[in-house]
């Protein structure tokens, strides 16, 4: 409850330059309103896609061009949306920054995101265009076969949008991107933030390449091979490639580089040292969420200043735990969970 002419007098300065200091801090959003309560909760923020997912999966073989029995689910979902729920899960505060609709499915995303503890605050709400949609079909292993992403309404998260919450970014301690959002959007969010730590993920080959152009810019990335070729131009066929791969990037100046293989695991590199890592036994229920929860993981080791293998063993077993679900996001979701999967592990390296 200090007065500003109290604070000018004991730092020898003048209330008026005391009262600009102020104002500056509180549109950084370091100071939250009168009496100059401070907030002191560190966070992450994620930028990136929200939407609802439609996920069928068949009873028995899939059977293309043809009508399956099996069943349908829906959830919430978006890369962005699933990244930040998991984060909120193994107890980080995570602010989420994307766009939805003024609709059904947009309130259905606030309800229940504010549920779980994520700050959905930012959102931008659109009056004339409703929230997106990912139809997803699995197969009778419930491994992804074909997918739709109807997800125009992201065209309208812009330069505009990120300008307005630049201080709010700016003060994150690690800034999750994922390339739904549009090229031009990524640049500029990028350059405008540059001295912030920042991950991203490729979401998908074609949308990969909306990172090409920068991928120096980021500190972690976590694309799968295919994506991992797009962004480097590099063949990936053997281990050999993946190193190949690996230090294109980090000649860009990615520092660490996880390269997802599905089934084969999941390579990791820090320019030093470099391996792929194995859980062994994994049979997934749903596979759709595990990329979300993976690097959901990667960003908790990283903030938690985990090695290089204690970050993939993490992530890895992060990515287990949201598999073990019929759902995207795995309800059970927790650093307990994670720890105990990490525990009961049978682990390959190569």
């Amino acid at each position: 409850m200090i007065s500003q002419q109290e604070i000018a007098e004991k730092l020898g300065i003048t209330r008026s330059s005391v009262a600009v200091h102020i104002t500056n801090l509180s549109k950084k959003g370091i100071i939250k309103g009168r009496s100059y309560v401070l907030d002191e909760k560190n966070y992450v923020s994620v930028v990136g896609g929200i939407n609802i997912d439609i996920v069928g999966f068949p009873e028995y073989k899939l059977v293309r061009k043809d009508s399956n029995p099996g069943k349908a689910l829906i959830s919430l979902g978006g890369v962005g949306r699933n990244i930040a729920e998991n984060l909120t899960k193994m107890e980080l505060n995570t602010k989420l920054f994307s766009i939805i609709g003024s609709d059904y499915h947009g309130d259905q995303i606030i309800e229940e995101s504010r549920a779980v503890g994520l700050d959905v605050d930012y959102l931008k709400i659109s009056e004339s265009h409703s929230t997106g949609t990912y139809l997803a079909i699995l197969d009778e292993d419930h491994d992804m076969d074909i997918a739709i992403s109807s997800m125009d309404i992201l065209n309208y998260l812009d330069i505009d949008y990120i300008k307005e919450n630049r201080q709010v970014l700016g003060l994150s301690d690690i800034i999750v991107f994922d390339t739904n959002i549009n090229k031009d959007v990524l640049e500029y969010a990028t350059d405008i933030l540059s001295d912030n730590k920042m991950f991203l993920d490729t979401v998908s080959y074609n949308k990969a390449l909306r990172a090409k152009d920068i991928i120096g810019r980021f500190h972690t990335i976590k694309p799968n091979r295919i994506e991992a070729e797009a962004l480097s131009g590099i063949k990936i066929k053997d281990k050999k490639d993946l190193d190949k791969a690996s230090d294109f990037f980090h000649k860009k100046g990615v520092v660490n580089v996880f390269i997802t293989l599905s089934e084969k695991g999941v390579f990791y590199s820090d320019g030093k040292e470099s391996g792929i890592f194995k859980a062994e036994g994994v049979k997934p229920v749903n596979a759709t969420g595990a990329g979300d929860a993976f690097q959901a993981g990667l960003v908790y080791a990283e903030v938690n200043n985990f090695s290089l293998i204690e970050k993939t063993k993490f992530a890895t077993a992060a990515s287990i735990v949201a598999m073990t679900s019929n759902s995207t996001i795995n309800e059970k979701m927790s650093i307990n969970e994670i720890n105990k999967i990490i525990k009961n592990m049978e682990e390959s390296y190569e």
